[in-house]
C-alpha cells in the first residue's frame, strides 16, 4: 500500500507553494520519430506539478510536492532530484507494487511535442493514480502551515483515488485561505489511453473538472483549452464566468499571450527561445516563474507594470527551458532569467 517517504526534511523554511499531482517519466522520441520504436530516446523526469515544484525551487521559492511514485528506478531518481533541489517531499508517497508512469512523447522536427500514450511495461495502472487520502491527511499539516498557494492540474481528476485526494486538498486549502492556482493541462490520454492527444474534453469530463475551477484564484490555460472549457479565450470573460473571479493567463504557443490579473488586462508576444531543443515543460516553467513573482508582490500592491513585468519574467523562464531536453534539467535560476531578459533589452 501507499506510504509516505520517511525522509529527513530541513524545516527551517516552510513551503510557500504546494504542488499537487503527477510525477512521471517523459520518454522523448528522436526529432520526427516514434518514441515507442525509434531510437535514440531520451528519458527525462517530468509531470507538470513536479516540474513546477522543481522550477520554483530553482528560482529560490520554497516548494513542496505531493504525489505518488513507484519504488522503481524512476521513483528513486525523483526522490534524489527533489531532495537535491530542496523541494519538501513530506507529502510524497510511494507504492511498491505499481510503477511510476512512463509517457511517450513525440517531437516534430522543430522540437514541438505531443503526448502519444504510455509505456505499459508492468500493467495499465500507475502510481500517480493512487495517491492515498489518509496518508495525505497525516502529512498536510506539516506542509501547509505557511503555504500561500496550492498548484494543481486536472490530471488527478481522471482517476477515482487521486481525485478524492485532490478534492480534499482543494477544500482544505480553500478553507484555510491558501490560494489555488490551476494549470488546466488537459491531457485526454490520461482519461482514456486510446484517445487522440488532441481530443476535446467530453461534457462529463467538464463536469468532473468544474468544481476545482470554481475554487481557483489563478488559472493558466492554453487558447484551445479556453475554448473547450469556457467557449472563449478572452481572459476577462473567463474570469467573469467563475465565482471567485480568478486571475487568468491564456497562452497560445508562439502566438499572443493574454492575461487578466487583479483587474488589469494585458497581452504580449511570447519571448523566442535562443534555440529550441524541446518545448516540454515550457508552460510549467512559465507557471513557476509567474508564481515566484506574485509571491514577491502583495496582491493589493499590484500595478499594470508589475504584472506585465511578472509575465515577462515568466515568459523568460519558459523560453530558457526550451534550450535543453526535458522539463526539469534546463530550468533556469532567477539570475539566469534576469540576465537573459537584460540581453534582450540590450
Amino acid at each position: 500500500m501507499e506510504h509516505n517517504l520517511n525522509t529527513q526534511i530541513n524545516q527551517k523554511n516552510f513551503p510557500e507553494v504546494i504542488c499537487f499531482g503527477e510525477a512521471l517519466l517523459d520518454r522523448l522520441g528522436p526529432l520526427g520519430g516514434d518514441p515507442e520504436c525509434d531510437s535514440p530516446v531520451e528519458d527525462c523526469l517530468g509531470g507538470a506539478p513536479a516540474n513546477v515544484a522543481c522550477a520554483l525551487a530553482r528560482l529560490g521559492t520554497q516548494a513542496a510536492f505531493i504525489g505518488c511514485l513507484g519504488t522503481d528506478e524512476i521513483g528513486s531518481k525523483f526522490k534524489h532530484l527533489m531532495v537535491s533541489r530542496d523541494v519538501d517531499i513530506q507529502g510524497l508517497q510511494v507504492i511498491g507494487s505499481i510503477p511510476t508512469r512512463i509517457v511517450l512523447v513525440r517531437r516534430d522536427s522543430m522540437g514541438e511535442r505531443s503526448f502519444q500514450g504510455f509505456s505499459y511495461e508492468k500493467g495499465n495502472i500507475f502510481a500517480d493514480q493512487l495517491l492515498n487520502i489518509n496518508d495525505l491527511k497525516e502529512s498536510w499539516g506539516l506542509i501547509a502551515s505557511k503555504a500561500s498557494w496550492l498548484l494543481i492540474g486536472t490530471i488527478p481528476m481522471a482517476s477515482t483515488v487521486s481525485a478524492e485526494a485532490l478534492l480534499w486538498s482543494v477544500e482544505k486549502a480553500y478553507q484555510s485561505g491558501i490560494k489555488i492556482a490551476i494549470d488546466i493541462n488537459w491531457r485526454p490520454t490520461f482519461w482514456d489511453p486510446n484517445s487522440s492527444p488532441d481530443r476535446a474534453p467530453s461534457k462529463s469530463e467538464l463536469l468532473i473538472i468544474r468544481p476545482i475551477l470554481e475554487k481557483a484564484s489563478l488559472i493558466k490555460l492554453a487558447k484551445e483549452e479556453a475554448i473547450w472549457f469556457f467557449a472563449t479565450y478572452d481572459p476577462k470573460q473567463i474570469s467573469d464566468l467563475l465565482p471567485q473571479k480568478p486571475d487568468i493567463v491564456v497562452t497560445d504557443g508562439a502566438e499572443t499571450l493574454r492575461w487578466y490579473v487583479s483587474g488589469f488586462f494585458g497581452e504580449m508576444q511570447p519571448i523566442a527561445p535562443p534555440e529550441i531543443i524541446d518545448t516540454t515543460g515550457a508552460g510549467d516553467a512559465f507557471t513557476a516563474g509567474f508564481l515566484n513573482q506574485l509571491l514577491a508582490c502583495p496582491k493589493d500592491s499590484l500595478t499594470l507594470k508589475s504584472i506585465n513585468d511578472s509575465v515577462i519574467f515568466a515568459a523568460g523562464c519558459g523560453a530558457l527551458v526550451c534550450t535543453g531536453a526535458g522539463a526539469i534539467n534546463p530550468q533556469p535560476t532567477k539570475d539566469q532569467v534576469n540576465a537573459f531578459l537584460s540581453e534582450l533589452e540590450g
